[in-house]
C-alpha cells in the first residue's frame, strides 16, 4: 500500500495552530497567528495553547485530545500546524479517535515531543507526517530562509524531495552503502518511551532516523540501547542521526553521542549517515516521515519519492 502524501494548503486556506503537549505564554500567541498569517494562511489558533495545566501541560488530557480529533474532522482546515513540543503528548495517544484521523489526510507538522503522533500518522494513518519547524519554536523569532526554504519545498513536494543540508554543513558517512525503504523516527526519547506500549514505532525493513536534545551521552547512550535491545534496529535497512542538540560529556568531551552509536552498532552491516541537520539545531530542515526514501552514502544523499 502507498502512502498518502497529503496536499499541501494553498495560500489563503485555513491553517490550524495546535498544542497537542505543552504551552506557551500568552503573550505570544498572536505573534504566532501572525507568523502564520505573514505566510499567506488563514491561522485558526486552538484555544488551549497558552492554558497552563500542571505546568507542562496545554489543557487537560482530554481537551488535548479533543481539539486534535476536531482539527482532522474540521473541512475547513487544510493543515495542522504543532505551535511547540514539550511534554505530555504520550497523555493523550488512548483518547484520539484514529479512525477519524485516517479517514481525513492533511499535512501534520512538529517533532520532539509531536514524534509520537508522527508514528501513528505514518503506522496507522498511512500518512506522511512533516518533522519540521513549530510555529513558536522555530517560526515566530527565527524562521531562518534555510529553515523556511526546506519546509516549503518537503510541503508542496509532489514528486521528489532531495533533503539538502544547510550551506556549510556536510552529511557525513559513518557506514557506507545504499538502501531504499519507507523513513521513519523522530526524537529518541519518544521512541523509547513508547516500546512495549500500542504505539511503539515499527522499523521493520525501514530507514530509521533519530535525533535528541538535552541531557548527557550516558543517558542518550542508554536510550539508544533500548531500541537495539526491543529489536528496533534488528532489520533496518538504513539509519540517519540527526540533529543532537546540548547533549553534553563532561568527562570525555570528545566521546559525542555518534561516538556512542558507531559503538554500539559496530555489528550492523547497513548505510549510517549522520550530521543531518534535522532537529533541535537550527537552522532545522524538514523531513517528511513515512516517505519512501532512497539513501546513498556515496553521493552522500537522501532522496523522497513522493
Amino acid at each position: 500500500m502507498s502512502i498518502i502524501y497529503p496536499q499541501a494548503p494553498k495560500k489563503g486556506d485555513t491553517v490550524a495552530i495546535v498544542a497537542n503537549s505543552s504551552f506557551i505564554p500568552e503573550n505570544r500567541v498572536d505573534d504566532c497567528v501572525k507568523a502564520v498569517e505573514n505566510l499567506g494562511f488563514k491561522a485558526k489558533v486552538f484555544e488551549n495553547v497558552a492554558t497552563n495545566c500542571g505546568g507542562f501541560m496545554a489543557g487537560s488530557p482530554e481537551l488535548r485530545a479533543k481539539l486534535f480529533n476536531e482539527a482532522f474532522a474540521d473541512p475547513e482546515i487544510k493543515c495542522i500546524w504543532s505551535i511547540r513540543g514539550g511534554d505530555g503528548g504520550t497523555q493523550i495517544l488512548d483518547k484520539i479517535d484514529w479512525d477519524l484521523v485516517k479517514k481525513n489526510p492533511k499535512p501534520f507538522i512538529g517533532y520532539s515531543d509531536v514524534t509520537c503522533f508522527n508514528v501513528m500518522l505514518n503506522q496507522y494513518c498511512n500518512q506522511v507526517a512533516l518533522h519540521g519547524p513549530m510555529v513558536y519554536s522555530n517560526v515566530v523569532d527565527d524562521f531562518d530562509d534555510e529553515t523556511r526554504e526546506s519546509f516549503f519545498q518537503a510541503l508542496n513536494a509532489t514528486e521528489s524531495y532531495e533533503f539538502k543540508n544547510p550551506k556549510g554543513e556536510e552529511i557525513k558517512v559513518l557506514k557506507e552503502g545504499c538502501a531504499s525503504g519507507q523513513l521513519v523516527g523522530g526524537n529518541l526519547c519518544l521512541m523509547a518511551a513508547c516500546l512495549k506500549t500500542p504505539y511503539e514505532i515499527d522499523t521493520d525493513g525501514k530507514i530509521l532516523f533519530i535525533e535528541e536534545v538535552g541531557g548527557d551521552v550516558g543517558g542518550f547512550e542508554r536510550e539508544f540501547m533500548n531500541l537495539k535491545l526491543a529489536g528496533k534496529l534488528e532489520n533496518i535497512k538504513a539509519l540517519v542521526l540527526g540533529q543532537f542538540t546540548r547533549i553534553s560529556n563532561d568527562k570525555a568531551p570528545e566521546y559525542s553521542c555518534v561516538d556512542a552509536i558507531a559503538d554500539d552498532i559496530k555489528d550492523m552491516d547497513i548505510p549510517v549517515i549522520y550530521n543531518v541537520q534535522s532537529g533541535h539545531g537550527n537552522p532545522m530542515m524538514t523531513i517528511p516521515l513515512g516517505a519512501n526514501c532512497t539513501i546513498d552514502t556515496k553521493n552522500r544523499s537522501m532522496v523522497f519519492n513522493i
